[in-house]
């Protein structure tokens, strides 16, 4: 299936592991997209205009004018995003039922486990303001077993599901490609390692990780008291 873009899709956007699996999948599409970013650093996701459609103040989110039955349609939640892209454009998401049962599997995965856990890892390994024993010995090991189940999973293939890439390649890839920053060791997980040679060789993928980098360097969370107050001092509005 062929589906043309001819308005520009608007990603909502800011360079983190999140983000970047739209922006990976942007780039594979190879449709038309006009970047927006959201400094989250400094608080533009409580933005009303960027709340009227993405109601849980995270980026990232999309605008696509040309949704179904050519009417714009706005979409929110990472991996709501992908499964929307998939369809409409048919590349990356599997048509045949059983193959795309286990791409679902693997990025619901992801967003139940992979990067909650690692993002917690992140807070308290990098943003905490004191060093809490249980929680980083809690979230390392949780981010440890799914390596290692990622790991047991890349046993024998190239990619994580239906057999081939999709959406759920996508999704867990940005979350291990900080891999550092997790005190993870990848050659204890072999597979992962190769998994993430074979991803980070594809262009769309450089690109997709190229968006929004020199924004990113201007912002260094561990240094802004002001960016943690904004990021990590949330309560209900």
């Amino acid at each position: 299936m062929t589906v043309s873009q001819t308005k520009p899709i608007e990603l909502y956007y800011w360079p983190t592991p999140n983000g970047w699996k739209i922006s990976i999948m942007l780039e594979e599409l190879g449709v038309p997209y006009d970047l927006k970013l959201v400094n989250i650093g400094k608080g533009d996701q409580f933005d009303p205009a960027f709340l009227a459609f993405s109601p849980n103040n995270r980026m990232p989110a999309i605008i696509d004018p040309e949704g179904p039955g050519g009417d714009p349609i706005t979409v929110f939640e990472s991996g709501a995003i992908l499964q929307y892209l998939g369809r409409k454009f048919g590349k990356f998401y599997p048509l045949e039922e059983r193959q795309r049962v286990e791409t679902e599997e693997w990025l619901m995965w992801q967003m139940g486990g992979f990067g909650p856990m690692l993002g917690q890892n992140h807070h308290f390994r990098h943003y905490a303001p004191e060093r809490v024993p249980y929680a980083l010995e809690r979230y390392f090991n949780e981010t440890h077993r799914l390596y290692g189940v990622l790991n047991r999973r890349l046993e024998g293939r190239e990619f994580v599901a239906a057999g081939q890439y999709t959406i759920a390649d996508m999704a867990i890839f940005g979350w291990a490609h900080r891999w550092q920053r997790q005190a993870i060791d990848l050659d204890e997980f072999p597979n992962v390692k190769a998994w993430r040679e074979r991803m980070e060789a594809r262009p769309a993928v450089q690109r997709g990780l190229s968006v929004g980098a020199e924004q990113q360097k201007q912002l260094v969370i561990e240094k802004d008291e002001d960016a943690k107050a904004v990021l990590f001092g949330q309560k209900a509005r």
